[in-house]
């Protein structure tokens, strides 16, 4: 069996050709533009998603230092109403004092005047019993 190329075979040739230049005209080139601008598009949005998480890992940073400086300032707070607490109790427990003190005093005071009008009195009354006692034992007054 021979074959003999004959004038179809490049008509053949050319309509492959033709057919391939409209198919890529027609659909490959719109294809290949478009998985290139969704690759562009992917590229973007994996680069603004890297963005995007450094912004969040910077926020959750920033967010962490207001954390530990609004605790360490909650507990330095803390501490100043403590002293400062400590400070009211110290001083109301001096008043305290001071008034009791104060109670005390004035109620001594009194105990040791009316210890000094007691012995007065009694000593009044001694002299009167003893002065009655000695005119029943005597018979006279004295």
């Amino acid at each position: 069996m021979d074959i003999n190329p004959n004038i179809t075979v490049f008509i053949q040739i050319a309509n492959f050709l033709f057919l391939l230049l409209v198919l890529n005209l027609i659909f490959y080139r719109p294809i290949r533009r478009i998985l290139s601008r969704r690759s562009e598009e992917v590229r973007g949005l994996q680069e603004s998603i890297g963005g995007f998480r450094e912004k969040s890992d910077q926020y959750g940073r920033d967010l962490e230092e207001g954390y530990e400086g609004a605790r360490s300032q909650g507990f330095k707070e803390k501490d100043k109403l403590k002293q400062a607490g400590a400070k009211v109790e110290r001083e109301m427990l001096q008043e305290a004092i001071s008034s009791a003190e104060a109670k005390i005093g004035r109620a001594k005071d009194e105990i040791d005047r009316s210890m000094t009008g007691v012995r007065q009195s009694l000593e009044d009354e001694l002299n009167m019993f003893s002065k009655e006692l000695v005119e029943k034992i005597l018979g006279r007054s004295v």
